[in-house]
């Protein structure tokens, strides 16, 4: 992973990110990395959706903690 000072990465920020790799950047100061830069990378949560079908059984009201009580004064 490419590394770039922080005073570099100040004076090049917008140069960087119009060329910034899939891997990203790692930014350093005074030799320490002190903050990683990543390509934002837009996720999709459809494939979530039904991804457990058939292997979730439910047992009961799943709307119930299975206790009564009386919610009346």
């Amino acid at each position: 992973m490419k590394t770039i000072s922080a005073t570099d990465f100040k004076a090049k920020c917008l140069k960087i990110l119009d060329e910034l790799e899939p891997s990203g950047i790692v930014v350093t100061k005074r030799g320490q990395p002190i903050a990683r830069v990543l390509p934002f990378k837009e996720t999709s949560l459809e494939k979530l959706y039904g991804c457990m079908k058939g292997d979730v059984e439910v047992h009961g009201d799943i709307m119930s903690t299975g206790e009564r009580w009386d919610a009346e004064p």
